[in-house]
This record gives structure tokens, C-alpha cells and sequence, in this order.
């Protein structure tokens, strides 16, 4: 209910007529409608453009990791098929990209790429960052290997973008909860330091995990965490801030915390300073 559907199928069907097709639905793209109720979501978009596509299509790119699960993407981003069809309308992107036997699944009513083949596809194109900052989020959502992604780019040896593909598998961490949190850690790396490790566990006393910290350094007990806009306008998220950052302090870290408006040279020199004062004791 709500999905979309092709309007010449559906009269054919008789399950609708023309007049209720008209009056209670709009057209969202060449013969494919959508009930006027009805808020168009990425999900929306991508069925009706598989659709479009005349259910030949496979779905790729950002659009096939927001089916897996991936957060932090736009509703209003670009549907992308690989399809031979070089007249897309607007909001979709056609590639004539070769896809292999496995590399596609039936997925929410549509079919589209693998975990793995969707990991080969963002990471090799776009910046480099940006690419990082996709293949994280599908990563935290499927938990894709590394190996199995190297293994399939293996089978499109020709295929673009393949060096800043492995470039950019080395640097993918599925603990990033956030495109800023992958700015911040590759921020760091950059900047000299060692890769710092995410996800990690702060204990209570009960022996299991209390809190994870963004990001940081365990042996000397140095966190580094980005605070987005939730912890500044919503007043009981922040009241659990400060006892969670007590919490943290009490158990002997030391705690550096990066807010948007902090520049990446700041945010450095912060953490430089942090770390050196740390290994000094």
C-alpha cells in the first residue's frame, strides 16, 4: 500500500480507472504513479525508478545502500540503475556498468546490488573523503569484509576508479556513526597520528560496557568525540552528556570533544596537545 506501481498495468488489471488514476494519483515518472497521500521518500523513488526502468534495472550507489540500511543519506539524492539508457529522467542516473552473476539481490521490491558490489561501486568514485564516508555508513549497516569486496573488484580488473577503491577500503571503519565522524578520524590519521581505534568500550562495574567513545587512543587513554547538534537542543540528551563525560573522566580518560563550528587545524592542535601532555607522564 502507498508503493508505486505502472498506471498502464494497473487499468489493464482493472484495479483502477482512468478517472481514480488521475484524481488520486500523480505521475512520478513516465507511467509510473504514486498515490498523492503520499510523501515521496528515497524508497519511493527507487521503486518507481526501478520501475521506470521497466523492472530491468539493477539499483546501485547511495540509492542500493539506503535499501541495505545506510544512514545519512538524502532523501532527495539520485536514484542510480545500471541500465543501458542514456535518456534518464530527472532525478535518476543510468550507468552502462557490467555486473556480474552475484553481484545483485532482489532487496524491497526492487533488485539491486550486493553489500560487496555496492562497497566496489562508492568507493571508487567521488573524493576520496566522501567515498570513505559512504562505504563507512554501509559498513556500520552490513558489516560487508573487506576481502570480499577486493575479491569481486578483482573480476572487473578495467573498471575506473580502482585505485582510489583500495585506498579508500583501507580506510573504511564500520564504527563511524556519522559522515563527521569520518572526517574527524581521517582529520586525525592525516594530521600524523596513529589510527585511532572506534567504537571502544568504557566499562561499568558491573564489568560491561557503560558508554563506547567515538574514537581514540586505549593505551593511553586519549578519546576524541564529535558532538552534533542533538547534544546542544535537546536538553535531556544533554544533562546525560555531562554525567556520561564524568563518568568517562572518573575512569581515567582524558576527553577531547570537537563541536562543528571547531577548524580542523584547532581540532589538531587540541588533540597534539592532549597526546603530548599524555605521553609526558
Amino acid at each position: 500500500m502507498g508503493q508505486p506501481f505502472i498506471g498502464s498495468e494497473a487499468l489493464a488489471a482493472g484495479t483502477l480507472s482512468r478517472h481514480e488514476l488521475r484524481r488520486f494519483h500523480t505521475a512520478v515518472l513516465p507511467n509510473v504513479y504514486q498515490e498523492k497521500r503520499v510523501e515521496l521518500t528515497l524508497l519511493h523513488r527507487t521503486q518507481a525508478a526501478w520501475l521506470w526502468s521497466h523492472r530491468q534495472a539493477v539499483v546501485s550507489g547511495l540509492s542500493a545502500s539506503a535499501l541495505h540500511g545506510a544512514k545519512w543519506i538524502d532523501d532527495d539524492a539520485t536514484v542510480e540503475l545500471i541500465w543501458r539508457n542514456a535518456r534518464a529522467p530527472h532525478g535518476i542516473k543510468t550507468r552502462a556498468d557490467l555486473i556480474l552473476d552475484g553481484e545483485f539481490r532482489h532487496l524491497a521490491g526492487v533488485i539491486a546490488t550486493t553489500p560487496e558490489r555496492t562497497a566496489f561501486d562508492l568507493g571508487r568514485r567521488g573524493p576520496l573523503r566522501q567515498a570513505v564516508a559512504r562505504l563507512d555508513a554501509l559498513a556500520n549497516a552490513t558489516h560487508f569484509k573487506i576481502d570480499d569486496v577486493a575479491r569481486l573488484a578483482s573480476r572487473h580488473r578495467h573498471t575506473r576508479g580502482l585505485r582510489q577503491l583500495e585506498a579508500a577500503l583501507y580506510l573504511v571503519d564500520a564504527g563511524a556513526q556519522s559522515p563527521k565522524e569520518t572526517w574527524l578520524r581521517l582529520l586525525l590519521s592525516d594530521a600524523g597520528f596513529p589510527r585511532p581505534t572506534t567504537q571502544i568500550p568504557v566499562l561499568g562495574e558491573d564489568g560491561y560496557p557503560r558508554y563506547f567513545l567515538d574514537m581514540g587512543w586505549q593505551d593511553i587513554m586519549l578519546a576524541v568525540e564529535y558532538d552534533g547538534d542533538q547534544h546542544r537542543t535537546d536538553r535531556l540528551q544533554y544533562v546525560k552528556d555531562v554525567e556520561r563525560l564524568e563518568y568517562i573522566q572518573r575512569a581515567g580518560w582524558t576527553h577531547v570533544r570537537v563541536l562543528a563550528e571547531h577548524r580542523g587545524y584547532d581540532v589538531v592542535r587540541r588533540v597534539r596537545g592532549a597526546w603530548d601532555a599524555l605521553k609526558r607522564r
